[in-house]
């Protein structure tokens, strides 16, 4: 789920054509995540292939997001999650326990023929198997979109890319990146721009933002290290937080007192978990140096084989991202061939 920091977050909303032609870590199994909630039948039920396999992962890779590549020149590197911190077991089983009971709602909703209600659950229930994410680096491959495996946190790796100026922004819709650094952080880099929320049973309307660590940081006159100890006191992935202390309360108490051993008595006896081993897993987290983000060649016939002959799309639908992906790799080969002519 990621640090509620909305309520002192400083932003900029921008328009996708903003973002024309920026180069972006994207946190796979976040936009993997979304693509599972939303991209389903009216009774909530996913897409799925011949064989039951789910799709709507596959769909959304392969349409939404050769929109923005094709459309607006985006240059987008997906980083996969490795192995996540011991701290973040508690935080797993909890989204498993939260799933499950989702999926409990959601049978009872489907009984009584509540499609409105079956839907809001099932967006709750998504499950990113080892399959999906196999064939998702799969299509990738195919579509030459390049992908990096990151040994821990997707989003640790992507704040790290940034940081190292190899691509310009981190893009996932929690905050954590800044956490780990990254010196620009795209929200909600969606072609449809509409986000579930289950407690309300609707969508929302989204735009693009845009939040650079930097004026964030010096807007509130704090510094990265004091950012992290503010999340610690609200609730991280890796520990509850202290109860009653919002975005707010602990900024202030950031600002009054530094860091976590400065604060008073009351406040740091109601820490849960070891701190100092949550912010080395911010501040020095495991990254690795070998990637690429240079994309690759369509592979035109093994893209419709895949698409078209394993999984059931439609071969209209498939030629529309074939011919998007080939649009923009002329595009790019014209580019490399004007800039080596230069």
């Amino acid at each position: 789920m990621g640090v509620n920091l909305t309520p002192i977050i400083v932003k900029r909303v921008l328009s996708l054509e903003d973002l024309r032609g920026r180069s972006m870590a994207v946190d796979a199994f976040n936009v993997l995540h979304q693509f599972l909630a939303l991209i389903r039948s009216r009774d909530g039920k996913p897409l799925s292939d011949s064989e039951g396999r789910v799709t709507s992962h596959l769909v959304g890779l392969a349409f939404r997001t050769t929109r923005l590549i094709a459309n607006h020149k985006m240059k987008l590197v997906f980083v996969f999650d490795g192995k996540p911190p011991d701290l973040k077991r508690g935080e797993v089983e909890k989204r498993r326990a939260l799933k499950r009971k989702a999926e409990a709602e959601y049978a009872r909703a489907i009984e009584a023929g509540d499609i409105a209600t079956a839907f809001s659950k099932a967006v709750q229930t998504g499950r990113l198997t080892s399959e999906m994410i196999g064939d998702a680096k799969r299509l990738l491959d195919l579509l030459g979109v390049p992908w990096v495996q990151a040994p821990g946190e997707g989003e640790a790796q992507a704040a790290y890319m940034a940081r190292r100026g190899d691509v310009w922004a981190a893009s996932t819709r929690d905050y954590d990146s800044l956490l780990f650094g990254a010196p620009r952080l795209v929200r909600y880099l969606t072609i449809q721009g509409r986000e579930w929320l289950p407690s309300k049973g609707r969508s929302r309307k989204l735009e693009p933002e845009l939040i650079d660590l930097g004026a964030f940081l010096g807007h509130h006159g704090i510094t990265r290290e004091q950012l992290v100890d503010l999340a610690i006191l609200v609730g991280t992935d890796f520990n509850q937080g202290v109860k009653g202390v919002g975005p707010k309360t602990a900024l202030r108490l950031v600002r009054e007192h530094g860091r976590l051993e400065e604060m008073p008595e009351d406040v740091v006896s109601r820490l849960t978990g070891e701190f100092d081993q949550i912010r080395r897993i911010y501040l020095e987290p495991d990254v690795t140096d070998e990637y690429e983000v240079e994309a690759g060649s369509l592979d035109e016939d093994g893209l419709v084989s895949f698409l078209c002959g394993e999984r059931d799309f439609s071969r209209d639908r498939v030629e529309t991202v074939v011919n998007r992906m080939r649009q923009s790799q002329r595009q790019r080969d014209l580019t490399d061939w004007i800039g080596e002519g230069a």
